[in-house]
């Protein structure tokens, strides 16, 4: 069946475990070196804090003063070298609203362990529950995945059915667990990616220790009788989308290392949502690095520290455009975006120490200021490297809004 090319319903990139009610007030600050540079902006708009290797073959050369030039030139050189330089797995999401990431999935399939199509909603009607989004479902690319390597298709499920609707009710749990069961079999999945914490926080659930107990029996019943069911040779695999917390603290909303432990080996892995630390009215970066950091400590801590290799650390391949003057606003840009800003404005990058990530500033034709974040490949191989302190793998948001030579760090 054809992709569905339409924007998406609502923007994953943009779910969070933490009700909206709350404030958004991140409980890391990594703009302070930003500040000095957005002042100096205001002032001369050339300036140069850091410098940085290019990274664009499988051996890193030692150069230096990159510059908007050098990017242009090298972000499409791909090395003829396929082998994985990443040993941990590597969960590789694509959306049916950016094409791209279907022909990389396929052109980098060897750097991938698990690939996840964003393609279903489970919801509820009336008292019934229907699957949605078979229409994304496009097997000849499934075909040609199989064809050209060993990457476990797991399409991404969000549970959108009202989860009072079935929470409480066993023969209701078993009714989503069936269709689950059901489309992997027939579509010949491998397993599924399935979210569902964040949309539970906002309806209350996990605020009731009786509720949160039922949502957890029902991720392991799942995973269970996911387990049971062979298909391809192998049983079928569940990973679980997790986000970070807000605080310097677990909530009761937050997935945390006592939920890890609850679960244990009903669950194949785990991808965590370590981006979107930034938005239009908190302009900043998009994974600040001792962020990234904090938030492993938390879920791996109280002897969960053993769950690590089930975690796929979030890794953004897309960037943000934040306007910084007249009450803010901006958004999410893509790599074709991103060469498009370098290309018009000819900006010097900016290296803040403190997120471990590039920017750079530029002002429009009416005088609006706005700082670009957005990945490069060194802020991408120091989050790699984080990955590895742990033994974690990664999980990638998403491959077709990235620039083609982060695919040689893989």
């Amino acid at each position: 069946m054809g992709r569905k090319r339409g924007r998406p319903e609502w923007d994953r990139r943009s779910t969070t475990s933490k009700p909206s009610s709350e404030s958004s007030r991140p409980f890391f600050n990594p703009n302070k070196g930003i500040v000095i540079s957005l002042l100096i902006f205001v002032a001369c708009p050339a300036i140069s804090l850091y410098l940085y290797p290019i990274l664009y073959s499988a051996s890193i050369p030692n150069v230096v003063d990159v510059t908007y030039q050098q990017i242009l030139t090298e972000n499409g050189k791909v090395s003829e070298n396929a082998s994985r330089q990443f040993p941990n797995p590597v969960l590789a999401y694509v959306t049916p609203w950016n094409s791209k990431g279907y022909d990389l999935a396929k052109d980098f399939n060897s750097k991938f362990t698990h690939i996840s199509p964003v393609w279903y909603h489970l919801k509820s009607q009336g008292a019934e529950f229907v699957l949605e989004g078979r229409h994304n479902v496009d097997k000849g690319w499934i075909s040609d995945l199989r064809m050209k390597g060993h990457a476990l298709i797991l399409p991404r499920f969000v549970l959108e059915a009202i989860p009072m609707a079935f929470l409480k009710e066993k023969k209701q749990r078993a009714k989503v667990i069936d269709l689950i069961i059901a489309e992997c079999k027939e579509m010949d999945f491998d397993g599924i990616v399935l979210e569902s914490w964040s949309r539970w926080a906002a309806y209350g659930v996990l605020h009731d220790p009786h509720m949160r107990n039922l949502a957890l029996k029902f991720i392991k019943k799942l995973g269970q009788v996911m387990h049971s069911v062979v298909v391809n040779e192998r049983s079928l695999q569940l990973v679980y989308v997790i986000g970070p917390p807000h605080s310097d603290r677990l909530h009761e909303y937050d997935f945390g290392p006592q939920d890890l432990q609850s679960l244990g080996d009903a669950v194949d892995g785990y991808s965590l949502m370590t981006y979107d630390f930034s938005n239009p009215q908190n302009p900043g970066p998009n994974a600040p690095l001792k962020w990234v950091h904090s938030t492993m400590q938390l879920l791996l801590a109280d002897g969960s520290q053993k769950f690590s290799h089930k975690i796929f650390l979030g890794i953004n391949f897309y960037g943000n455009d934040y306007v910084l003057k007249g009450g803010g606003g901006g958004g999410a840009i893509l790599g074709r975006d991103y060469l498009s800003l370098l290309e018009k404005h000819k900006p010097e990058l900016n290296w803040d120490k403190e997120s471990g990530e590039h920017f750079f500033l530029y002002s429009t034709d009416g005088n609006d200021q706005h700082v670009v974040f957005y990945p490069s490949l060194l802020s991408v191989e120091m989050r790699l490297d984080e990955a590895r302190s742990w033994g974690a793998g990664i999980s990638i948001w998403e491959i077709g809004q990235g620039l083609d030579y982060f695919f040689n760090l893989l």
